[in-house]
């Protein structure tokens, strides 16, 4: 969890540096390139989130602090909700299996219109609480949107198909679910705990994914509908 600036920015350069590392296994598979330059944005939001932290302990301008906070939700729960299923999609080697990503991705869209209504209407606000950051957006019927965003971003890789993603996609339902129970108001800054654990399940998929697996794996994507 990201307790602190530092924790925020440590966290931040390891999962920029996973990202980095994805990026160099990509192995020449063009759809793979997509998913892999997802750690380096899931870091960079999180050093992002280290200048909220330097606004309000006046380490940095207030606007700095302001900025950087209206980047880190944006990203968070706006972006997020769509951007996951649409990096699966490019990932996911058949046409016809990227159709299970578009419920999603509908779901995703209208969720984070609704938020980012929210925000542009009720001033988002965030502040210093204990070993987080406490976000608020003036959501209203909060549980039932963050229900749909856990549904967005974590149904897409419960669907992949693939073992991996699958596996991590559950892990990481249980993960966000236990963590807004203990933590409501810190759901949006603990988001470092997700960024890790996305990072590091990507990271050893291309590392274990070898390019002739990859290669067979189309060619029976591509064969099989025509069977």
């Amino acid at each position: 969890m990201c307790f602190s600036p530092i924790g925020d920015l440590a966290s931040g350069a390891a999962v920029v540096a996973i990202g980095v590392d994805a990026c160099l296994h990509v192995k020449g598979r063009g759809e793979n390139l997509a998913i892999a330059t997802f750690p380096l944005l899931l870091g960079l939001h999180q050093i992002d989130e280290t200048f909220v932290w330097w606004g309000l302990q006046g380490h940095v301008p207030v606007s700095v602090g302001h900025v950087a906070m209206w980047i880190y939700l944006l990203f968070a729960l706006v972006a997020l909700p769509v951007v996951v299923p649409v990096l699966l999609a490019i990932f996911e080697p058949s046409k016809g299996r990227r159709r299970r990503y578009i419920p999603f991705l509908l779901l995703g869209a209208g969720v984070s219109a609704v938020i980012l209504e929210a925000m542009l209407v009720g001033h988002p606000t965030a502040r210093l609480a204990s070993y987080h950051l406490s976000y608020s957006v003036g959501l209203q019927r909060g549980v039932l949107i963050i229900g749909l965003y856990i549904v967005a971003t974590c149904g897409p890789l419960l669907v992949s198909g693939n073992r991996s993603l699958m596996w991590f996609g559950g892990a990481n339902l249980v993960a966000v679910i236990v963590l807004t129970k203990l933590c409501a108001d810190g759901f949006a800054s603990l988001w470092c705990f997700y960024a890790a654990l996305v990072s590091g399940a990507i990271a050893i998929h291309l590392r274990l994914r070898s390019p002739i697996r990859a290669a067979q794996g189309r060619e029976v994507s591509i064969t099989r509908p025509c069977q």
